[in-house]
């Protein structure tokens, strides 16, 4: 009975431990702007790396966790001004704008965690698992964010002149535009670093036996 309470014990401190690590990479990431890659007005983000880490290995709650740290401090670039797009977002409407940096990022947490748990469901391994999680993580993130700015913005200038600068002729061409280069690179770094990471963070845990 102690000895598989001090297990259970000591596999809550490492869930703490590991979820402290990764909240606080987005953290960095977020505050010190190494997490984004700016061309223009678009932003390339390597946050969905740590969400996408944290909601594999960790599961739904750390996901979402991850997911809503990733949000915050998106939503605070927009506040203080650090982000450019984000900023002339929330000068338009600081509520719209925390919706849209808020909850897409905290459901692609949630979203990636429900995603690897089903597929583990039918594998014997968790490679296939990890990989099509760790894909989905930036893709969610780009499709929710980019889905969501076009419903909460499409009666302003900044998504007519977005629009117009785009030169499509309908909402799924610019969507496609819209997503574009930075939507490619979230999903390779996505799909490489977050498999890496999430396979060997799962097979430490699973050596610990925690």
């Amino acid at each position: 009975m102690k000895k598989t309470a001090k297990t259970l014990k000591n596999a809550k401190i490492l869930r703490l431990t590991q979820l402290s690590v990764l909240v606080a990479l987005l953290l960095i990431f977020g505050f010190t702007n190494i997490g984004y890659i700016k061309i223009g007005v678009i932003e390339i983000t390597l946050n969905i790396i740590p969400v996408a880490v944290g909601a594999i290995v960790l599961g739904p709650s750390a996901g979402a966790v991850c997911g809503a740290v990733f949000g915050l401090t998106s939503f605070w670039q927009a506040a203080s001004g650090t982000s450019a797009f984000g900023m002339m977002l929330f000068q338009h409407s600081p509520l719209y704008t925390f919706i849209l940096c808020f909850i897409p990022r905290l459901l692609e947490g949630l979203l990636t965690a429900l995603i690897f748990k089903a597929l583990m469901k039918g594998c014997k391994n968790n490679s296939l698992p990890c990989a099509v999680a760790s894909l989905a993580c930036p893709l969610l993130n780009t499709l929710m964010f980019v889905g969501s700015f076009i419903l909460l913005f499409m009666k302003t200038d900044i998504f007519t002149n977005l629009y117009t600068q785009s030169a499509a002729t309908n909402i799924g061409a610019f969507f496609v535009w819209f997503v574009g280069l930075n939507g490619l690179v979230e999903a390779i770094a996505g799909f490489i670093i977050a498999t890496a990471v999430s396979k060997a963070l799962l097979t430490a845990n699973k050596r610990l036996k925690l």
